[in-house]
């Protein structure tokens, strides 16, 4: 959902402040854990972040969640609303986090009136595509070890020439990204920390060498 070729969120709004947009915009700040909607609701709104995070995730009846990524300021959600269909996934807050609200009917207006938001749009909705392909493609044909991964290298950015996850993220939060259990992360973890792959410390993860994409 990381969107760092895009607008900035002083951009986004700068592009939404023209003309009766903005007029209809409505800001909302949500504490944390907050849901801010749920998937299969109806879609009537356009949500873009000013500050704060969000998680974006989907779920089955039993509660068992599917985390596919995390969005932050100058990103946006529901931007499916003008298929008129219901929302595709869920999203709560990861902190105190503030939007701007746009409903559907004053957001197709301004797509129609923003060619350069209209291309935006189009390009964020291929990269998304490309993504969820691509995901579909790893739970389809790569182990959980191969999934645990790609996506530690995802999370992960570099510092000093070493790879570091920042703010450790839990077995939990890991297993909902990787369609696993807690408990098989928490051994994918233990195998490599013992394999001297990584160091696990209280607030974050250290990669220390090449991970093995399988097994």
């Amino acid at each position: 959902m990381q969107n760092p070729k895009g607008p900035s969120s002083e951009e986004i709004l700068s592009m939404i402040d023209l003309r009766d947009s903005a007029q209809h915009a409505v800001t909302r700040i949500l504490p944390k854990d907050t849901i801010v909607v749920n998937e299969g609701d109806r879609t009537d709104s356009l949500y873009i972040i000013v500050k704060g995070r969000v998680r974006i995730y989907i779920s089955d009846e039993k509660g068992k969640e599917v985390v596919l990524g995390d969005a932050g300021p100058g990103e946006y959600f529901g931007e499916m609303v003008l298929d008129e269909g219901p929302r595709s996934a869920s999203v709560k807050t990861l902190e105190p986090t503030q939007f701007l609200v746009i409903s559907k009917e004053d957001f197709s207006d301004f797509v129609a009136k923003s060619p350069e938001f209209a291309l935006h749009l189009i390009r964020k909705l291929i990269r998304r595509v490309r993504t969820l392909t691509n995901d579909v493609k790893n739970l389809a044909l790569m182990d959980v070890y191969g999934r645990m991964a790609r996506m530690l290298l995802e999370l992960a950015v570099e510092r000093d020439g070493t790879l570091v996850i920042f703010g450790r993220p839990s077995s939990e939060e890991m297993a909902k990204r990787v369609g696993a259990s807690g408990e098989t992360v928490s051994r994918i973890l233990e195998d490599l920390t013992e394999g001297g792959y990584i160091r696990v410390e209280s607030d974050r993860i250290n990669i220390a060498r090449a991970l093995p994409r399988t097994w």
